[in-house]
């Protein structure tokens, strides 16, 4: 599948229906647009498979709910909307784009109570996230945005409005040649990527920051199992950025990103070593099971 994300063939679950990919879309005045009051989640399927489709589609409606919105729809039934998508466009795999949002109605200002909540899913066909980086790893820009105090946004939400940030970041970094961006938190420690938790290594043990602030991605949550099970030692705390420079091995986790190894963050350099290589391996295997 190519070309603009408007212009495909294919079939878009929208409110309880299959649309036509073209004529899946919403009024200009829809509150999501003007408010940001939308969230969703990225999920992958693999072989007929959507790996933790139902967590997903949980914390798709706690999202909502932070925002203070009601997705009108249960888990069961995201969850069959999900696999009904996948079928009507006969994919085993692909990506999987759940999202919620206010929609159009009689309110449009800030308050919205009056206007629908509305439900689509959709999906494609996508490789790597950061192409070859995967077996290169990937080279990261800092950047010059913060993630905000969980005093001022619902950081545990997967909300759209999250991301704007996290787009001029990444944007700032491909002009600089880079895949992606490092961010820092609002405190000045180690937070994510853009749109990927990130994993260090160091004398044979994994350090990763504690997700105090920004989204405990569902991927970071596997992998830090999983390395449990392999009875690696992994510290969850807040870390300094002059930290960087003792880091032997550094990857990113994440639905779309799967484990990316990384192989420059600004002026830091890192081996693709052992146990990232190990890490992703083993992160493939078990997606594919």
């Amino acid at each position: 599948m190519a070309g603009a994300y408007d212009d495909r063939d294919g079939k878009i679950w929208m409110d309880g229906k299959m649309v036509e990919w073209r004529d899946a879309t919403v009024h200009i005045l829809t509150h999501a647009l003007h408010y940001a009051s939308s969230v969703f989640e990225g999920e992958r399927c693999y072989n007929g498979r959507i790996f933790k489709g139902v967590e997903h589609s949980q914390r798709l409606r706690r999202s909502a709910e932070l925002l203070d919105m009601e997705i009108p729809f249960t888990v069961e039934e995201i969850e069959a909307a999900k696999y009904a998508m996948l079928k009507a466009n006969g994919w085993t795999d692909a990506y999987v784009r759940a999202v919620a949002w206010r929609g159009s109605g009689e309110d449009m200002g800030v308050s919205a109570k009056r206007n629908p909540v509305r439900l689509a899913v959709a999906g494609w066909e996508w490789g790597n996230y950061y192409g070859d980086a995967k077996t290169k790893g990937a080279r990261l820009d800092i950047a010059k945005w913060k993630r905000p105090s969980p005093e001022t946004i619902p950081s545990a939400a997967k909300a759209a409005g999250l991301y704007m940030i996290c787009t001029m970041s990444k944007h700032a970094a491909e002009a600089k040649g880079c895949s992606d961006a490092m961010m820092f938190d609002y405190r000045g420690y180690v937070a994510e990527a853009t749109g990927a938790n990130i994993f260090f290594v160091k004398d044979g043990e994994v350090h990763t920051p504690l997700a105090d602030c920004f989204l405990n991605g569902l991927t970071r949550q596997t992998v830090i199992a999983m390395l449990k099970e392999k009875g690696v030692t992994v510290h969850e705390r807040h870390i300094l950025p002059a930290e960087l420079e003792g880091f032997e091995q550094c990857w990113l986790t994440g639905t779309a990103a799967e484990v990316t190894p990384v192989g420059q963050i600004g002026d830091y350099m890192f081996e693709v070593g052992a146990l990232t290589l190990d890490v992703a391996a083993s992160y493939e295997k078990l997606v594919r099971a």
